[in-house]
């Protein structure tokens, strides 16, 4: 746990509701395995339409499903009025991400009133084993009257 108190008691159904909006996260496949306040860990199965050239899961699969992991992280711990959007997402591939699915781990490095850092790291795994193959940290937005819709 990492200390942050979330400032909506209901932040946790609030991401949720607001994940299953994300008709990109849909289209790709990802899931929404956990939310806490300031993390999230997001799931995406590795399968032929979201793979390269060369058989490994895409970048922007990685890259998409660590944005999602990072700005929602950064969204448990805004009000109920408040909505998110990402400022910037800088990433570092690390590795080929091979395997069954590709699993973001989010969380909120720095949370303030107006824009928050979060970090997001990636793994493959396969066959019960992890790899990381990517490094995402970004800055997200605080959107105060402009709650998502949920």
């Amino acid at each position: 746990m990492n200390g942050f108190t979330p400032r909506d008691p209901d932040f946790e159904a609030r991401v949720r509701a607001n994940f299953d909006q994300q008709n990109f996260m849909e289209l790709l496949g990802a899931r929404l395995v956990s939310v806490a306040p300031g993390e999230v860990e997001i799931a995406l199965p590795i399968r032929p339409a979201l793979e390269q050239q060369h058989g490994y899961a895409h970048a922007g699969a990685a890259w998409s499903i660590a944005d999602s992991a990072a700005g929602f992280s950064a969204q448990s711990l805004m009000a109920a009025d408040e909505g998110v959007l990402t400022v910037e997402l800088k990433i570092n591939l690390l590795a080929p991400g091979q395997g069954e699915r590709l699993i973001a781990r989010g969380r909120v490095e720095r949370a303030g009133r107006r824009l928050m850092v979060g970090r997001a790291d990636v793994y493959a795994e396969a066959q019960g084993r992890e790899t990381h193959v990517a490094i995402a940290t970004g800055t997200f937005m605080v959107l105060p009257g402009l709650a998502d819709k949920a």
